[in-house]
């Protein structure tokens, strides 16, 4: 019998139906010689700190850095999990061959080969990698199953992203409460986290920090054409009325004229931020929200793997492109021009070497069903019209560039026309995006007449004043395109490169952090602006490893990721290098001077310890009261005691447990 361990119920019944597996039991179905049964996503987790020892479940400095031995995995506790790994594990005992069905990326490995390990499975195992879920996609599937060791290094990779978050954000996370937080909440730490909420922190100063200032600016109107002077920006308005009596009485003339024809290139396919970036702009929707409705039209068939990080297709699926477009019915109107012809196999749809785990999110051949909610159908029309334009002839525009003088002070303007609308007329019937800078696009719009290079004649010059504005505060659009692209924000040419196609976190989770800085009240929301709140810029501020709060660190740990799932990096060198990190991080935070961080008033979290300060006691003192460090003759620690034969400083105390600490927790293998 072969089992097949699907990540999902739902996703489970679609396998089971190709493979003719129709009797339904309790936990799995069963039929022609396969066993599908299903995981709820993440059934085990890594140990948390109170499974290695019971002096790890108070939360005390003197136990930091914790750094097990080798970490270990445990199921969720949770009764319903418990039950299906019960299912799990005996079918893992009676099956002659496991098929690894899990979703076709780094966490999906992850989950599987955790569920396998805790089911101590010794069978052979295969793995399915499909990018949907319709029928066809499911058989092919089958037709090429792939040995499970040609993606162990994709397990790895994404096992030591798990243990290196554990080590980061539980030993930080307790650090910095301890340390900051009051003993009054949790003041949360992660690697993409604090370099998100930094960057939220650091444009909340800047738009704090910035005065507003006038300025003025001379225009003119030639021929009922606007022209903007193209000098600095007037300080003073007695400057521009200067000016502008100086135009008053010298004539205008056209210094050049010039007309370019261009091509606006067709927009690229959708990622998982690209998708979440447009729905935000367009609906308001948030990232989280967004993530749930493409999961919910990938589960129903509708459109391909969501959770991806490229925008190209694999250029196997060509083939496919002309009977996807005949089955989206909804878009006839649309579609019929590009059956006219071949569909065009451009390198900037197609690429191979661009594509990662998965192709870019496009429609499957299952058209859209009536029973989508008004969300869902705004988010699949979004995938399917980039889906059709990314196949229409580039937009053909002819820009227009005309520079002119009075007296001495140049000026210019430029106007834009569509010749031939291509990919564009995809978008005719919707209404035009905003822009913040009304004048400038009424200016762009303006139909610019013919000018001979050399004519003069009289004008209406003017004075427009202005003002400065602060830099925009970040959207949920504009954040994840931060996220996204925060390879900007560092030094390193490589990181950078690796930042660009990763930047801060992964696609699938970057929604996650988002709603994490909200939970923990280090952001909040103001119409569809989000705000660093008071306690987030303390946090920020509190931090002083600037490579914590930096892109730079996701940067390191993307690259050597990426590495171990190419096979070019050791897991257990990647380990001992995040424990020496953290080591490092834990003696600086302790060592360094104290402040409690002010906190937001509404829902403060309270940390899960008791009320009783955690500090070594003299034996029969009172509970509750605090000893000074001068006072420990004898502290038990998990690998044993240190003894300290006499009264001595905090600090020296400190440094001793410290290095006790680390000497005593040896690195050793995943």
């Amino acid at each position: 019998m072969k089992l097949c361990i699907a990540e999902k119920p739902s996703v489970a019944r679609d396998i089971a139906k190709v493979l003719g597996a129709t009797m339904p039991k309790q936990g799995y179905m069963e039929g022609n010689g396969y066993c599908v049964t299903w995981t709820f996503g993440h059934l085990c987790t890594l140990k948390e700190p109170h499974d290695y020892g019971p002096q790890f479940k108070s939360w005390n400095l003197f136990s930091l850095p914790i750094i097990p031995n080798s970490f270990g995995i445990k199921l969720i506790p949770n009764k319903g999990v418990e039950n299906q790994f019960k299912v799990i594990e005996r079918l893992v005992e009676e099956c002659d061959e496991v098929i690894n069905c899990g979703d076709a990326g780094q966490e999906g490995e992850l989950i599987q080969r955790w569920v396998l390990q805790k089911a101590k499975c010794n069978k052979p195992i295969q793995r399915l990698w499909i990018s949907s879920l319709t029928e066809d996609a499911i058989k092919e599937g089958f037709a090429s199953l792939k040995p499970a060791e040609d993606y162990k290094n994709l397990y790895l990779a994404g096992n030591a992203r798990a243990i290196g978050d554990w080590l980061l954000g539980i030993n930080a996370t307790r650090l910095f409460t301890k340390k900051f937080g009051g003993n009054k909440a949790v003041l949360s730490i992660g690697r993409v986290q604090t370099p998100t909420l930094a960057m939220l922190v650091q444009r909340q100063k800047e738009i704090d920090a910035f005065t507003t200032e006038e300025y003025w600016e001379l225009k003119t109107k030639y021929r009922d054409v606007i022209f903007n002077a193209a000098i600095d920006r007037l300080k003073t308005l007695e400057r521009a009325e200067k000016g502008l009596e100086y135009l008053k009485v010298n004539p205008f003339e056209i210094v050049s004229f010039e007309i370019k024809e261009g091509k606006e290139k067709n927009p690229r396919l959708f990622d998982l931020t690209g998708l979440q970036v447009e729905a935000n702009k367009k609906y308001g929707y948030s990232a989280e929200n967004t993530l749930n409705y493409i999961q919910s039209l990938y589960e129903k068939k509708h459109v391909t793997y969501p959770r991806v990080d490229t925008t190209y297709l694999s250029e196997s699926l060509y083939p496919k492109i002309t009977g996807i477009l005949q089955k989206m019915y909804p878009y006839q109107d649309l579609i019929a021009p590009l059956l006219e012809a071949p569909i065009p196999k451009s390198k900037a749809v197609f690429d191979d070497a661009k594509v990662t785990d998965h192709h870019a999110i496009i429609p499957t051949e299952i058209p859209p069903s009536q029973n989508l909610s008004r969300e869902e159908k705004l988010i699949y029309d979004l995938i399917a019209k980039r889906f059709i334009a990314v196949f229409y002839p580039e937009c053909k525009i002819s820009n227009t560039l005309v520079e002119g003088k009075v007296g001495t002070i140049p000026f210019k303007t430029s106007g834009r026309q569509v010749l031939e609308a291509g990919w564009r007329a995809v978008y005719a019937k919707e209404p035009k995006e905003e822009t913040t800078d009304k004048e400038k696009e009424k200016e762009e719009e303006q139909t610019i007449p013919e000018f001979i290079v050399g004519e003069t004649g009289p004008h209406d010059p003017m004075i427009h004043q202005g003002k400065t504005t602060p830099p925009k505060p970040y959207t949920e659009a504009t954040l994840l395109r931060a996220m996204e692209t925060a390879g900007k924000q560092v030094e390193d040419e490589e990181l950078r490169e690796m930042l660009k196609n990763n930047g801060i976190g992964r696609p699938s989770t970057r929604a996650n952090i988002i709603e994490t800085l909200f939970k923990r009240k280090y952001i909040e929301k103001k119409r569809k602006n989000l705000i660093a709140t008071q306690t987030g810029i303390q946090l920020i501020d509190t931090i002083e490893d600037e490579l914590l709060k930096s892109p730079e660190l996701t940067g390191e740990w993307e690259s050597k990721l990426r590495k171990i799932e190419k096979g070019e990096y050791e897991a257990n060198l990647f380990k001992e290098e995040l424990i020496q990190m953290v080591t490092e991080l834990t003696e600086k935070v302790v060592y360094g001077k104290g402040k409690v961080i002010t906190l937001q008033e509404e829902e403060k979290e309270e940390v899960k310890e008791k009320k009783k300060e955690n500090l070594p006691r003299k034996k029969n003192c009172s509970p509750g009261k605090k000893q000074n460090a001068r006072n420990v003759k004898n502290i038990t620690l998990s690998k044993g005691k240190l003894p300290l034969a006499a009264p001595i400083s905090k600090t020296v105390a400190l440094k001793l447990l410290s290095k006790f600490l680390v000497k005593n927790y040896q690195i050793n293998s995943f």
